[in-house]
C-alpha cells in the first residue's frame, strides 16, 4: 500500500480497521501513521490522531515528530497525557524528554508515575551525549542455575515481549550482569540444559557514562541489534538497541551538515519549523560570513594601484580565489568525516598537515598547468590578447595557483582540528567559512606573486 493509498484511508477516518485492531488482517505500522499525519496541517493531524484508539495513539506518537509531539501532549488533556507517556517503551520515553527545557520539562515530567519519572529523573542527570539517554529499561533476565525451561516459564510469566528481549541476560543475584544469551540459543537447546552450561563467557557491554559515538562503533565491531548497559559497578541498568542508535546518528548526521552548510542546526524537520525561526537560523552565519568576504574588498583595496597598471590580473581573481576556496572544503569535508568516524584524531595533526601539503602541491600543480595552458592557448590562436607579457602573466597564474591551492588544504585539513582540540564541534569550520577565510588570504598570494614576477614589466 503507497502512500496515497494510506493518506485517502485516513482522510476517511477509517483507522481502526487501518492500525489493525479489528479482525482485519491488513495492518499497517504505526511508523507509516506517523508519516501520514507528520504530512499534514497540525490541526488536520491531531483530529487523525484522535480518532485512533488510545492503544493506537501510544503506538504511533513515538514516530512523530518532536513538534508534534510536544503540540499533542500540550492539547489532549492531563489524563490522556498522562496515559501516553507513562505507555511508550523507556527508550522512547526519554528521547521525548531529553527535548524539553526548563519549565516546560518540570510541566510534562509531572505527567509520569513516581516509578518512570524516578527513572527518567535519574537517566536525564547523565550527559547528553552519553548512552544514558537511549537505554530502554525494559530487559528480560534470568539466573544460570536455572534450567533452560524454567529459564523459558520465567521470562513467559514475568516479561513481555519488547524489542530490546532479542538477548536474554545472565545476572548474579545482586543483578550483576554474568553473560547474554540470544532467544535462539534458548530454543536450539535441550531444555534439560542448565544456563550456566550454554554461556560462551563473552558479552559485549556499554557502561552508562559511555558516548552515543562508542555505542555506534560497539554495534558496528559486534554486529549486534542490541547492547547491555551497565555502571561502574557491572550492575545491568538498562539495553541499548540499534534503531536508537541509528536514529541518534540520522539526527547528529543532519545537524552536522546543515553546520557544514553554514547555518545554524535545525531544532525540527524544515517543514515544521516556523518561517522566521528558519530565517533566524540562517541570517547569523550568513552576515558573519558576509562580514569576511568584506576583507575580500579590504585586501583588493591594498593592491589597486597593481590591478590599475595590469587589469589583466583582475581577469584571473575569480579563477585563483575560488580554486582556494574549492580546495579547502574538499579537505575540511574529508578531514571532519574521518574524525567523525574515528579514523583521526587530533593526535595525528602533523600526518594530516604533511599529507594535505603534499596534496596541495600536486593538485596546485595540475590546476596551475591548466591555467598556464588557457592562456597560451588563447593567446596563440588570438582568442584573447593578454599583452606582450602574457607569458609572465600565465607564470603568475601558475604559481599563484600552486600556493593558493596548498593554502586552501592545509586551513581546511588543521582548522576542525584546531576546532575539536578546543573541545568544538568541528562541523562549525563550514565549507563556506573555510572558502572565506581563503578568498581573503588567496588574494594576498596573487597579488604578492604578481608584484614579485612582474615587476619591471607591467607593475
Amino acid at each position: 500500500m503507497n502512500l496515497k493509498d494510506i493518506t485517502n484511508k485516513l482522510l476517511k477516518a477509517n483507522f481502526t480497521r487501518l492500525f489493525g485492531f479489528n479482525n482485519d488482517k491488513r495492518y499497517i505500522h504505526p511508523a507509516e501513521i506517523a508519516q501520514v499525519l507528520t504530512g499534514m496541517r497540525f490541526e488536520a493531524a491531531y483530529q487523525a490522531f484522535l480518532s485512533f484508539p488510545v492503544k493506537a495513539q501510544v503506538g504511533i506518537f513515538p514516530y512523530l515528530d518532536g513538534f508534534t509531539q510536544k503540540k499533542i501532549i500540550r492539547q489532549v488533556g492531563n489524563d490522556k497525557a498522562a496515559y501516553i507517556l507513562n505507555g511508550l517503551s523507556s527508550d522512547d520515553r526519554l528521547t521525548f524528554y531529553s527535548t524539553l527545557k526548563g519549565v516546560e520539562l518540570s510541566n510534562f515530567i509531572e505527567y509520569l508515575n513516581d516509578e518512570n519519572k524516578d527513572t527518567t529523573h535519574d537517566l536525564l542527570g547523565y550527559p547528553d551525549n552519553s548512552v544514558a539517554r537511549l537505554i530502554n529499561t525494559d530487559f528480560a533476565t534470568i539466573e544460570k542455575e536455572m534450567t533452560i525451561a524454567e529459564a523459558a516459564e520465567h521470562l513467559r510469566k514475568n516479561h513481555k515481549d519488547t524489542e530490546a528481549a532479542n538477548d536474554i541476560y545472565v545476572v548474579d543475584d545482586e543483578g550483576k550482569l554474568i553473560d547474554d544469551i540470544p532467544v535462539r540459543r534458548l530454543i536450539l537447546n535441550d531444555p534439560k540444559k542448565k544456563i550456566e552450561e550454554i554461556l560462551d563467557g563473552f558479552c559485549a557491554t556499554l557502561y552508562i557514562t559511555d558516548s552515543k559515538e562508542k555505542a555506534v562503533a560497539m554495534f558496528k565491531e559486534y554486529d549486534r541489534v542490541v547492547l547491555p548497559v551497565v555502571n561502574e559497578d557491572k550492575f545491568l541498568l538498562g539495553v541499548l538497541t540499534v534503531d536508537d542508535v541509528l536514529d541518534e546518528v540520522e539526527e547528529r548526521n543532519t545537524k552536522e551538515m546543515q553546520k557544514f552548510g553554514g547555518l545554524e542546526s535545525l531544532d525540527y524537520p524544515y517543514v515544521k519549523t516556523p518561517f522566521f525561526s528558519l530565517i533566524k537560523k540562517r541570517a547569523g552565519w550568513l552576515i558573519v560570513l558576509f562580514l569576511s568576504e568584506m576583507l575580500t574588498a579590504t585586501a583588493m583595496s591594498y593592491f589597486d594601484i597593481e590591478i590599475s597598471k595590469a587589469v589583466v590580473l583582475a581577469l584571473f581573481v575569480p579563477l585563483i580565489i575560488s580554486s582556494g576556496g574549492n580546495s579547502g572544503s574538499q579537505a575540511a569535508t574529508i578531514i571532519i568525516r574521518a574524525m567523525a568516524v574515528k579514523e583521526l584524531s587530533i593526535k595525528n595533526w602533523w600526518y594530516v598537515m604533511r599529507r594535505e601539503l603534499m596534496s596541495g602541491l600536486i593538485l596546485g600543480l595540475i590546476l596551475g598547468s591548466i591555467g598556464f595552458l588557457r592562456i597560451s592557448l588563447w593567446q596563440n590562436f588570438h582568442w584573447y590578447n593578454y599583452g606582450p607579457y602574457w607569458v609572465l602573466v600565465a607564470i603568475t597564474v601558475f604559481f599563484s595557483l600552486i600556493g593558493i591551492v596548498m593554502w586552501g588544504t592545509l586551513s581546511g585539513s588543521m582548522i576542525p582540528i584546531v576546532l575539536k582540540r578546543f573541545n568544538l564541534d568541528p562541523a562549525t569550520s563550514s565549507a563556506p567559512f573555510v572558502a572565506t577565510l581563503v578568498d581573503v588570504t588567496g588574494l594576498v598570494i596573487y597579488f604578492t606573486i604578481a608584484a614579485i614576477m612582474l615587476k619591471g614589466t607591467l607593475l
